[in-house]
């Protein structure tokens, strides 16, 4: 059995992670493409070579995705919980940008704030991870 479809039963609080995640991802992805535009493409870095609202749109449907399957796919939570993870770690160098450029968004107005929030990124990669079963539980050893 491969890596992405090996059967690992979830324990309740990484099922608890996944739902929450998928909640909060699949809210973040629908505030970008409508009442938070302004504020999201504030946070795009200058050097991406790509239209700032092509980036939160195209950003939001990716989130909006990613929490849907969270929330309605559990037989593939190692799949989405590794494609959320990676999705984490590819836009943490536009909040990287944000520290270095001093742009302010979502109340993140000074360089403190900014700085704080960096450390959180990888805490969402760590819970994106448990949520898709990794690292994997060791079976305890059967006694003879």
């Amino acid at each position: 059995m491969g890596f992405l479809t090996r059967k690992v039963p979830a324990t309740l609080s990484q099922n608890l992670t996944r739902l929450a995640l998928g909640v909060f991802m699949a809210g973040a992805g629908v505030t970008h493409l409508t009442v938070a535009r302004d504020e999201f493409r504030a946070q795009v870095p200058s050097w991406v070579p790509v239209d700032e609202d092509l980036v939160v749109l195209g950003s939001g449907v990716a989130e909006v995705g990613l929490g849907l399957a969270l929330l309605a796919l559990p037989k593939y939570r190692r799949t989405t919980g590794l494609a959320l993870a990676a999705f984490y770690v590819a836009i943490f160098p536009g909040n990287i940008a944000q520290y270095v450029d001093g742009v302010s968004a979502f109340g993140l107005d000074t360089d403190t704030k900014r700085l704080i929030r960096l450390f959180f990124q990888p805490v969402l990669v760590g819970a994106a991870l448990y949520a898709a079963g990794l690292p994997e539980r060791r079976r305890a050893a059967k006694s003879s």
